[in-house]
């Protein structure tokens, strides 16, 4: 009896134990992990490109260091061309987040042989639209509003077009691809664009999902703030002739967890 009661305790403190090793890995190590996803992707268009793309980054007031970390690894990955994806702030507010002047200044130092540019999330704009889109204008880093650049990266030329976030902004595909010719990349905050986007994009970069940030093994993301709901977390898609790769991001919102989903900058490499 005495032995079976032991084999009882036991159990009970192995699933208490497991539990509260799960709960500091979920808050604690994972959220604080940079991974590096690779793609190779075909297209002879931009065969020899390569991309460094990254999004999502939710700095909250006592991250300068994992800021600068985030630099170096972009950095490491010797990319042509930075391409950003939005959300620099932290939840609404200033006040929850890292100063944008010094966020602006710290994605400064990445570096990049054709440049950086980006789209705003809906983070940014709810508060510190303008206020982070000039922080980011006068480091250097170009902020594309329905707009889109022309790019050279040694004998290939491409453009990279944005769009306005679709939920706090006003998105207009055809502006920011007007002046652009083929190949282009698109930069889109929120991946849900992806269906009613006209073809002739070579391929299309977003992130805002955070690939849910839990996904459970087997199953997978459980949920995203997105109308087709897990379908776009992350990852990269193929349909009707179009391409898409959706990072899971950097940081995190709502809450400050992430659990088989750990951040990540993306390395694409067009083949």
């Amino acid at each position: 009896m005495t032995k079976k009661k032991d084999n009882r305790l036991i159990k009970k403190r192995s699933i208490f134990a497991t539990i509260i090793i799960a709960i500091m890995w979920c808050f604690t190590i994972e959220p604080n992990v940079v991974t590096v996803t690779k793609y190779k992707v075909k297209d002879e268009a931009l065969k020899g490109v390569k991309i460094v793309f990254a999004g999502d980054f939710h700095v909250k007031p006592y991250q300068e260091k994992r800021l600068n970390y985030i630099v170096k690894k972009i950095n490491a990955q010797n990319a042509d061309v930075v391409l950003l994806v939005g959300d620099y702030i932290n939840m609404h507010s200033e006040f929850m987040s890292y100063p944008v002047a010094k966020t602006a200044e710290a994605l400064s130092k990445i570096q990049s042989k054709a440049g950086i540019y980006t789209v705003l999330g809906n983070h940014d704009y709810y508060k510190e639209g303008q206020k982070i889109k000039k922080a980011l204008t006068e480091n250097g880093i170009t902020v594309l509003e329905n707009r889109c650049r022309k790019i050279e990266v040694g004998q290939k030329t491409f453009y990279v077009a944005g769009i306005e976030d679709l939920t706090t902004g006003f998105p207009d595909v055809m502006r920011a691809l007007k002046y652009a010719q083929p190949p282009v990349i698109l930069l889109s905050h929120q991946p849900d664009v992806f269906p009613y986007l006209p073809k002739g994009i070579n391929l299309t970069l977003a992130g805002h999902l955070h690939g849910g940030q839990v996904a459970i093994p087997f199953i997978g993301p459980i949920v995203a703030p997105s109308k087709f709901g897990v379908k776009y977390a992350s990852g990269y898609f193929e349909e009707n002739g179009k391409k898409m790769i959706v990072t899971k991001g950097l940081g995190t919102s709502c809450l400050p967890i992430r659990f088989n989903c750990p951040p990540e900058i993306v390395v694409i490499e067009f083949e």
